[in-house]
């Protein structure tokens, strides 16, 4: 329970911009025999507490802290589950309804009042997962994350969504069996249009209704990290949704909004920008961060929208240059780096993700050298690139090999994640397998191609549910995937090839370990644009650490294909992607390869074996004399 003095540290941290743990303060609690409701609206006129305790009605008036412009009521005679709002007499004398932006629970839609809620103190079971997480590094590690749609990823028979108590029966399995590393959602928040996927957010601190109780969420998590899988999440901290009875001008006047109109309305998006050089609003979202970090014990948090928050002129329509004439938003940047900061302080094991597209600032790395401190940053270059050239017939490949190579011209700019999102796979641009070019066969094999690049890439990894089975349908919000396509042997065998690819990535130490370093890859050849084919190394610690990647971008099978190799001796095949159990047409891997010394480009010894149409081999060292060049 927070006494008097206690609060007022609290609401003067608020109004520095210093209180991250806001929900202690604000919002409804129950504390001893009454509930506590406080809610921050400077410039209201008045405000009431409404709900079903007092049957809608003006009885409980609340109280203004006039020096921090927050009201407070307490009430006895109330029941956990009952709904409530806030009724504000706004600054030009208005009167609206609006919801507790700081309620950690809300009715269903169409209805949008908060709820009287006690989240139990859990005792958890997770430690000897974060215990391990806290000594990691993830930098070092393997992070290959399957993003879920929680509402979308599979349906009850009657139609209903699967909560997270189903999630946590069924999902949790599927990603152990899987062999992902990590499982991200798409917003968790409450949001008022199923439509919007939840990206237009309206309660920060509030798991969306239809996930299911808060609890199950804790639940799901833990299932999770007891499986040695970690859990991350998209948040919006850049707008917000325009609903009157939302955070729109919540007391009347712009509160968690800019002043200034052009920049405070996001035509893009049809929502709010916050604020978020404003003290009070930088303390309402590091809280709404640190709240899902600590109560849910989530691992990690992908920001939307980090572009829409750094530059001034990414939106669509006018714009206003800053103070020095350029397009830089000033109190985006800085705030960004304030979260990082703060979160990695009380969290340094948390993995903070920016989408961000452009290239004119640095996202990932260290505050203290201009950066926004964010651990990694989707790669839309590299997404967009590669898309265009599987799309593409191969023909004309050659004429455009730079789609395949030009993103190793900056791989290590930033700290990436290669991303196949949920992003490209609606609104009319096809699912991943059905973007590939050619029949059916060919499109799976295209795929399997694709997903081999995107695990030897370097990189960390993310591919949208779906996808890892080639589905051929857009993503649809409104209804489970399409589980029925695994009756067909083609995508059951897909399905099966991106398991073994996953599992394949787990354990070979030299697609990871030196993730981030250029000591990580070595070109075999990067310029056979004739032939459409790519070959590279990838490296571990030691000298024996390595895989070779093959990549046929064509459909012709070219025999005895020559690969220079870095050192004489052994070599096996690990992976060939148009194997029989894979949906392709081989029913034996190439035989063992015995190097032979003639030179290949800046080799000394080479190896020969068949490179399969549209096919991918990694190949990795048998017995080979590392000490001899």
């Amino acid at each position: 329970m927070m006494n008097i003095s206690e609060m007022l540290d609290a609401a003067q941290r608020f109004t520095t911009g210093e209180n991250f743990y806001l929900h202690h303060l604000l919002g409804c609690h129950i504390e001893n025999d009454q509930a506590v409701f406080r809610v921050w609206a400077p410039n209201a006129q008045q405000v009431w507490l409404q709900g079903d305790f007092n049957q809608w009605n003006d009885s409980n008036p609340m109280t203004k802290y006039e020096e921090f412009g927050i009201w407070e009521a307490k009430i006895t005679d109330f029941q956990v589950g009952q709904l409530y709002k806030y009724k504000i007499m706004q600054a030009n004398g208005e009167v609206v309804m609006k919801f507790d932006p700081m309620a950690i629970r809300f009715e269903a839609r169409p209805g949008n009042a908060a709820a009287i809620y006690r989240l139990p103190e859990r005792k958890w079971r997770d430690g000897l997962w974060r215990g391990r997480q806290k000594r990691a590094n993830t930098f070092k590690r393997p992070l290959n994350i399957y993003e879920v749609h929680a509402s979308s990823w599979k349906h009850h028979e009657d139609g209903r969504p699967y909560t997270f108590k189903d999630l946590t029966e069924y999902l949790v399995p599927y990603l152990v069996e899987m062999n992902y590393t990590h499982v991200e959602f798409m917003p968790l928040t409450e949001h008022p249009l199923a439509a919007s996927w939840g990206y237009q957010t309206t309660g920060f601190f509030a798991l969306a209704h239809e996930y299911g109780q808060p609890e199950e969420l804790q639940e799901f998590v833990e299932a999770c990290h007891l499986n040695n899988i970690g859990v991350l999440m998209d948040w919006v901290p850049g707008h917000f949704c325009v609903n009157y009875d939302a955070l729109a001008y919540y007391d009347g006047t712009p509160t968690y909004e800019y002043y200034d109109e052009i920049r405070a309305k996001n035509i893009r998006w049809g929502a709010l920008n916050f604020d978020l050089g404003k003290p009070q609003v930088q303390s309402f979202l590091i809280s709404s961060a640190m709240y899902w970090l600590e109560t849910f014990h989530i691992d990690g948090i992908r920001v939307d929208a980090v572009s829409n928050m750094i530059y001034r002129d990414y939106d669509e329509g006018p714009w206003q240059a800053n103070h020095e004439g350029g397009n830089r938003n000033f109190e985006g940047y800085y705030f960004l780096q304030k979260l990082n900061a703060v979160i990695k302080l009380a969290h340094p094991n948390v993995i903070m993700i920016a989408e961000e597209s452009s290239a004119d600032t640095k996202v990932t790395g260290m505050i203290e050298t201009g950066a926004l401190g964010f651990d990694y940053k989707w790669n839309m270059g590299w997404m967009n690139d590669i898309l265009k050239f599987y799309e593409m017939d191969p023909v004309y490949r050659k004429y455009h090999f730079n789609l395949a190579t030009f993103s190793f011209m900056y791989m290590f700019n930033e700290n990436f994640i290669l991303s196949l999102s949920h992003d490209e796979v609606v609104h009319g641009k096809k699912s991943l397998m059905h973007k590939m070019w050619g029949d059916r066969y060919k499109q799976f094999a295209h795929l399997r191609n694709l997903y081999t690049f995107l695990m030897t890439h370097p990189g960390k990894k993310l591919l949208f549910m779906g996808s890892e089975w080639g589905q051929f349908l857009e993503w649809k919000f409104a209804e489970g995937l399409e589980w029925c396509d695994l009756a067909d042997p083609l995508n059951h065998k897909m399905q099966h090839f991106t398991k073994v690819l996953n599992e394949l990535y787990r354990q070979e130490k030299a697609l990871w370990e030196l993730d981030n370093q250029i000591e990580t890859i070595e070109f075999i050849d990067a310029d056979n644009a004739e032939d459409s084919v790519l070959s590279f190394i990838r490296r571990g610690k030691t000298k024996k650490d390595f895989v070779i990647v093959v990549l046929n971008f064509a459909p012709v099978e070219r025999k005895d294909f020559v690969i220079g190799v870095p050192y004489p001796g052994e070599y096996e095949e690990i992976l060939n992607t148009e194997m029989a159990e894979f949906g392709g047409t081989w029913v034996k891997p190439n035989a063992d390869m015995t190097t032979q010394k003639k030179p290949f480009k800046q080799y000394a010894h080479q190896i020969q074996t068949i490179l399969p149409s549209l096919g991918a081999l990694i190949i990795r060292p048998k017995h080979v004399n590392v000490r001899s060049k």
